[in-house]
């Protein structure tokens, strides 16, 4: 099996776990808020199928797909926010579900498709499939860590945390761009503890700068999850440290995060 492959699997097993967790909803469940403000289960999941919806005609469409880009820059700050609201608002839980189903298939197809060497157009920089894949599957763990949180369900860590955390590291000098700050030139050492106890490492060994932790600390805080002083990830350096407070693995503005779990409480 091809790297790309198996990188395109585990979005299917990502999306299949989600699945699962909201597909016995009820109608009430699916319309109880979650911790992004404004937002119900319904809505993480529009989202989801909306940004299913896009990456796909990013894959096969790039000059439709630049008119989607060139609208969302007329309302950077809102346009997320107005796809989720679109389609949840239009849809019963069941016609919701049956769309987002048939989207990530048809997206799930067209990456499989895809000829080799592919660069496919995003809002941030253009991504190869596999990179495509794994931003779709961080977006899937992030909303569903979302939903998860409004159930009050505690999910157990897999592998695939492994693509969280890349695009993670991969995405810091986004960070830095969305907020119109100069990145730091040096690299950082990246090292995280899977839950099973393996050593999951990014950048050089003797980078002076480093940040240190669980993978599942992590990937919360990169996808802003959570709220660093509620997670174990430690950086070493001034630039590492500053970095931990602004990180960011989805491309689009910058976000503003969670609050601490005791200012929110």
């Amino acid at each position: 099996m091809s790297q790309v492959a198996a990188v395109i699997d585990d979005l299917r097993d990502e999306s299949d776990e989600l699945d699962a967790l909201v597909r016995e909803l009820s109608a009430e469940q699916w319309a109880a808020p979650t911790p992004a403000p404004g937002w119900s289960i319904a809505h993480q999941i529009a989202h989801l199928t909306w940004t299913d919806e896009v990456a796909l005609l990013a894959a096969t469409d790039a000059d439709a797909f630049a008119v989607e880009v060139a609208r969302a820059m007329e309302a950077p700050e809102s346009f997320v926010d107005r796809g989720a609201e679109e389609i949840a608002t239009a849809l019963d839980p069941a016609a919701l579900l049956a769309r987002w189903r048939g989207g990530r298939e048809r997206l799930e197809s067209a990456l499989r498709d895809a000829p080799a060497g592919t660069r496919i157009p995003w809002y941030g920089p253009p991504m190869s499939v596999a990179s495509m894949a794994t931003a779709r599957i961080m977006e899937t763990w992030a909303h569903g860590q979302d939903i998860a949180d409004a159930l009050g369900v505690t999910r157990t860590p897999t592998a695939r945390l492994r693509h969280v955390a890349r695009i993670g590291v991969r995405a810091r000098d986004y960070a830095y761009l969305v907020r119109g700050i100069k990145a730091p030139e040096e690299e950082f050492r990246v090292e995280l503890r899977s839950p099973d106890g393996e050593s999951i490492a990014f950048g050089e060994p003797d980078a002076p700068q480093r940040v240190t932790g669980p993978l599942l600390d992590f990937c919360l805080l990169v996808t802003q999850r959570a709220h660093r002083d509620d997670l174990a990830v430690r950086a070493v350096g001034p630039d590492a440290d500053h970095w931990l407070d602004i990180a960011q693995a989805f491309a689009g503005p910058a976000g503003p995060g969670r609050a601490p779990r005791g200012d929110a409480a």
